[in-house]
């Protein structure tokens, strides 16, 4: 059992949740989830990739085929029976349960609140327990609330979300640096301590939901041997607190901060209660005022040196919305957000979409199965349009949030940026890449030009021009890894990149190239010259470039 002193147990118990005061239960769980192969590539080899793909999606059908072809050959056994309980969400007999785990193991998953019977000699799932196989290999049990896909019918508000896209792609941008303190703001069921745990010594997570916190107790504890951890003695490696944002760890440091907020922008209604609110996605704020209110608070949990990761949501007024290249810059989409980022802090802010008021509402409506009611559809729709109309918003931008305390003090650097196109994930190396050579350049000063330059293999140029002409009228750098950019060059930029082999610095190859193309001497004084130089910093610090090992 679990030591009652410890406040990591707090969440042990909690209405509503799977029970973690049970060590000696959750072990014996862990060893026959590992007996039965019910890992993802288990799963996977035993429904088939096609199948398994098809799940991920929240398409049963060609699970359950499956299945059937292995009781039909004769091979159902006990991953048959898990897949149906926990994946599917499907009654299964208490006989087969029993067969696949054991007799004592599956009482268990009634006494811990995983499951519970319902027909006479059945029994069914109570919570989501979903497989997450790790970039670096660890595989994981991860449990939650039943998806829509599992229990139809919109969700509870106190709904604990699972392993989803936003957890993965938060998972996927955080830069994985060996830490001391790390922060877990609004950790859900706990996805982010399982890889914070691999590099950093401890970890708070918090959450508005104590069930949140239940959950997030009890995968840590079914998962302890894979991350590191003593389930007898969980506080001493995570701290779960319960609390609103950054409340819980008021005056405190933290060497890295992750954080999927809900920052999910809702109509607000006059009376509405906390019971009301999807808690797991909206704060209760008007607008995108939570995430507003997070990143203006965030210097002050941040150790000199640290680094935060979020994503979040922005609105996007009709003023700023204009595509003009001349739009005043003040006036562009990230006006809004380089207001709420503290004045000492580096930001670097990548949208990666923005949807009008439309899409946007038909996007979160659907994201807790509420078009399932066409007339409380119909009216929260409407309640989404007059909402982004009182405010004059144009549409909602959605993208990731990196913010650094420089180690000492120097001018922050700022960039906000919108890439539309797919990247490769994860991207969190070439992030902290980027914000490294910035560093490394800025120390330099003018000398960053004596550097010698190569083109990493996973860049290639491409030429664009009309049939018969002497010249192209466009030259494109392209990245095969990481943001996977897309730079316009001029002829003079292309010239000096062909010529980055690591013979000639690159003060040397523009001197070369004003004697050739007639510049002012010298030639990094030139307009011409600096116009070159200056996009070859650029290219240096977006990773076209490369100095020579």
């Amino acid at each position: 059992m679990s030591d009652a002193n410890n406040p990591a147990d707090d969440f042990a118990v909690v209405a509503g949740a799977p029970r973690s005061d049970d060590l000696a239960a959750i072990g014996r769980l862990r060893e026959a989830l590992s007996r039965a192969g019910f890992t993802s590539t288990g799963v996977r080899d035993y429904l088939g990739e096609a199948a398994a793909r098809a799940l991920s999606r929240d398409q049963a059908a060609p699970a359950l085929r499956a299945l059937g072809r292995h009781h039909d050959r004769g091979t159902a056994g006990a991953l048959s029976a898990l897949i149906r309980l926990f994946l599917l969400a499907r009654p299964v007999a208490e006989a087969a349960l029993e067969e696949a785990l054991g007799d004592a193991v599956a009482e268990d998953l009634l006494r811990l609140g995983l499951a519970e019977r319902c027909d006479p000699g059945r029994v069914r799932s109570l919570v989501d327990l979903d497989l997450h196989s790790a970039d670096d290999g660890m595989e994981l049990w991860v449990t939650a609330d039943l998806t829509a896909f599992q229990r139809p019918g919109a969700l509870r508000h106190d709904y604990v979300l699972g392993i989803g896209g936003a957890s993965l792609t938060l998972a996927q941008i955080t830069e994985r640096r060996p830490a001391g303190r790390a922060l877990d703001i609004g950790t859900g069921c706990g996805v982010q301590i399982f890889h914070l745990l691999g590099h950093c010594d401890r970890v708070v997570a918090t959450d508005l939901s104590e069930r949140a916190l239940a959950f997030a107790r009890f995968n840590l504890i079914l998962n302890a041997p894979a991350l590191g951890l003593d389930p007898e003695h969980l506080g001493d490696r995570v701290e779960l607190r319960h609390g609103s944002l950054l409340e819980p760890v008021a005056g405190e440091r933290f060497d890295l901060v992750v954080t999927n907020p809900p920052f999910v922008i809702t109509p607000r209604a006059e009376g509405e209660t906390a019971e009301q609110r999807y808690t797991y996605r909206d704060g209760g704020r008007p607008g995108d005022a939570l995430v507003a209110e997070l990143i203006g608070g965030l210097g002050a949990v941040m150790s000199p040196g640290a680094t935060v990761h979020l994503l979040a949501n922005w609105e996007i007024g009709e003023r700023e919305a204009g595509e003009d290249d001349d739009l005043d810059p003040g006036r562009r989409w990230w006006h809004r957000v380089r207001a709420w980022i503290p004045v000492e802090l580096d930001a670097w802010v990548i949208q990666r979409d923005a949807e009008t008021p439309e899409e946007y509402a038909e996007t979160w409506l659907r994201d807790a199965s509420e078009h399932l009611d066409r007339a409380a559809y119909e009216s929260a729709y409407i309640a989404y349009l007059e909402d982004f109309a009182s405010r004059g918003v144009h549409s909602v931008g959605f993208g990731y949030v990196r913010l650094q305390r420089p180690a000492a003090p120097r001018e922050p650097r700022r960039r906000f940026e919108e890439l539309t196109h797919p990247v490769q994930q994860p991207i969190a190396g070439t992030l902290a890449e980027t914000a490294e050579r910035e560093e490394v350049l800025e120390g330099l000063g003018e000398r960053w030009s004596d550097l010698h330059l190569v083109v990493p293999e996973h860049v290639t140029e491409e030429r664009h021009q009309r049939p018969g002409a002497e010249d192209p009228s466009v030259i494109l750098l392209r990245q095969g890894s990481g943001l996977q950019r897309t730079n316009v060059l001029t002829s003079a930029t292309a010239g000096l990149v062909g010529a980055c082999d690591g013979e000639l610095s690159v003060a040397q190859i523009v001197a070369a190239l004003g004697s050739l193309l007639g510049w002012e001497s010298p030639a990094s004084s030139a307009e011409e010259g600096r116009a070159v130089l200056a996009e070859t910093r650029q290219l240096l610090v977006d990773g076209f470039l490369e100095p020579e090992a």
